[in-house]
C-alpha cells in the first residue's frame, strides 16, 4: 500500500472527519447518523492511502527524489 495522501490533504481530511463526527454525536438532528461517514476521511488520513485516489491514479503526496529515483 503506497502513500498517496499528502500533508495538507491529511489535515483537511482530519478536520472534515472530526466535523462530521461532531455533527453525529452532538446534533439532535434526525439525520445525524450521516455524520458517521466522518470515519472514512479519518481512516484515510491515518493510513495515508485513499483507495479512490489509487483507483484513478491520483496522488497529493510530493514526489520523493532520492538515489533510487535518479537511476
Amino acid at each position: 500500500m503506497t502513500t498517496n495522501v499528502g500533508k495538507i490533504d491529511r489535515v483537511l481530511r482530519i478536520i472534515l472527519g472530526l466535523a462530521l463526527l461532531s455533527f453525529a454525536f452532538f446534533s439532535g438532528h434526525q439525520y445525524a447518523w450521516i455524520g458517521y461517514v466522518g470515519i472514512v476521511p479519518l481512516l484515510t488520513a491515518a493510513l495515508g492511502n485513499c483507495p479512490v485516489y489509487s483507483l484513478f491514479g491520483l496522488s497529493t503526496c510530493p514526489i520523493k527524489t532520492g538515489s533510487r529515483a535518479m537511476r
